[in-house]
């Protein structure tokens, strides 16, 4: 890694790395690499967005978790109605 010290990125390309690791799925150590950036770097960018955006960090997992329960509930309610079929079935 050559990156020089005290060097000065702006705020596209912070933004850009840490959509790339946040949003893309990329590891950190990958990024920093492709990107020519120390990891720790990357690291204080990531917690820096955390502190001033928490809910845009989380949003996607909470649409994928609200997506989840809905697939569940949309279970229990079939398997509560064949278990009421079954039920009766055997009497």
């Amino acid at each position: 890694m050559s990156t020089q010290p005290n060097k000065k990125y702006s705020e596209q390309f912070k933004a850009e790395a840490v959509a790339m690791v946040l949003e893309l799925g990329k590891s950190i150590r990958q990024v920093a690499r492709d990107l020519d950036l120390s990891t720790a770097t990357l690291h204080r960018w990531i917690n820096q967005r955390r502190e001033v955006e928490p809910t845009v960090v989380s949003r996607r997992s909470t649409v994928e978790l609200e997506a989840e329960v809905r697939r569940l509930r949309m279970e229990n309610e079939f398997l509560k109605k064949a278990a009421a079929f079954f039920a009766r079935e055997s009497q």
